[in-house]
């Protein structure tokens, strides 16, 4: 019976010309896998733990999957490596994903792992002599870019083997990464540098670099046109904005209403930003006051506009793939457009889930069709609308 609705549906539309548009609405969008003809599209939310240094107080060790679409629902924990020589987990430093390739890459500060999103098995683990920090992995799913642990390199990476193809080497205290939407270009940040490198993916070799910022450089984020970034930097409550093709920094943006304090970890006020996909907000975290601090982005410099209480000392922040959801590494689930806290991460036994290094990945059955990023980074790209 299915079948032979089916053959009507199909006559209905070849009678009415319709045929090759309703392949084209079947089809997945530029960049990931292609999804299942039918099915629902499933929200999950991948946490890396331990991803707070290595305390396992925040969830403990693996990947936790939550459930987007059912309140964030703790669904499972899939075993991970990034183990030291006595079995004791290590910090893990970093997460990303390809729907394309179906693979979810995690760091630590001695291994790198590749593990499979079908299978959701180990496919390999390997360690480096330099160690690794949080790396990025380019649009096509085929490369990574890997930091030492706050060392002199980032190595290349091929994904499907973890073998080290070139090396890049800024000597700058290798620590965070993020590879351009369109695949030319990696931003190279370490925590001893007040500069960004940024590398041509055409030759692995440093093209031009931004800066020099106030003091070092922290976390930080760029605009999907890839021409600006937004840089935490130490001693900074707030971020300063760099051109990514002059190499000039533009402004340095002071949160105000707020003093500096002591801070549990990162030594610095400000450890975590994030530009919401569609390029209109800039968020950015404040340890000592426990907070985040948003700024209407559609102005220049950005503009103060709000500020929310989290349950803990935030030291990154991330975004839902639409946008709609903000990820402090509190465990706080933010409603982006109410400013409300709409649920707390825990896990398995009810405790309280927090992680700097998480991402969405969404699912039809289960295949991976999109795949999110644990940096904030916007999404808009020339005259294109974001996700």
């Amino acid at each position: 019976m299915q079948a032979s609705l089916w053959r009507m549906v199909w006559k209905w539309f070849a009678l009415a010309g319709l045929a090759a548009p309703f392949l084209l609405v079947a089809s997945s969008a530029a960049g990931e896998a292609d999804a299942p003809a039918r099915g629902e599209v499933q929200r999950r939310l991948y946490v890396a733990e331990p991803g707070i240094r290595n305390y396992l107080e925040y969830g403990g060790h693996g990947l936790l999957v939550f459930d987007i679409d059912h309140g964030h629902q703790f669904i499972k924990r899939i075993p991970t490596a990034g183990l030291d020589e006595k079995g004791v987990p290590i910090n893990v430093k970093g997460i990303c994903a390809s729907a394309r390739t179906k693979k979810v890459y995690i760091s630590t500060i001695k291994q790198l792992m590749c593990i499979d999103l079908v299978t959701e098995k180990l496919d390999w683990e390997r360690a480096y002599p330099e160690g690794c920090d949080r790396p990025a992995l380019s649009p096509d799913g085929q490369i990574l870019y890997v930091p030492s642990f706050e060392g002199a390199i980032w190595n290349v990476v091929n994904a499907a083997t973890g073998d080290v193809i070139a090396k890049v080497s800024p000597n700058s205290g290798a620590h965070n990464t993020i590879y351009g939407l369109d695949g030319a270009e990696v931003y190279l940040a370490g925590l001893r540098s007040p500069i960004l490198s940024i590398a041509s993916t055409k030759d692995h070799t440093i093209a031009r670099t931004v800066g020099p910022f106030s003091n070092r450089i922290r976390p930080f984020t760029v605009n999907g046109r890839q021409t600006l970034c937004f840089v935490n930097c130490n001693e900074l409550l707030g971020f300063e904005i760099g051109d990514l093709k002059t190499g000039k920094v533009l402004h340095q943006v002071v949160v105000e209403g707020f003093q500096k304090g002591p801070v549990k970890r990162h030594g610095c006020p400000s450890h975590g930003i994030g530009m919401t996909p569609d390029e209109k907000e800039i968020w950015v975290v404040d340890a000592f006051n426990q907070r985040l601090h948003i700024f209407d982005a559609t102005v220049m410099p950005p503009r103060q506009v709000e500020t929310l209480k989290v349950r803990d000392e935030p030291g990154w922040v991330t975004f839902s793939i639409d946008g709609r959801l903000a990820y402090p590494a509190t465990g706080d689930v933010i409603d982006v457009k109410t400013r409300q806290i709409v649920t707390g991460l825990k896990d398995e036994t009810g405790r309280e889930v927090q992680s700097e290094k998480l991402l969405e990945i969404d699912f039809q059955g289960n295949q991976p069709v999109r795949a999110g990023n644990q940096f904030g980074i916007g999404q808009v790209t020339g005259s294109s609308s974001p996700p």
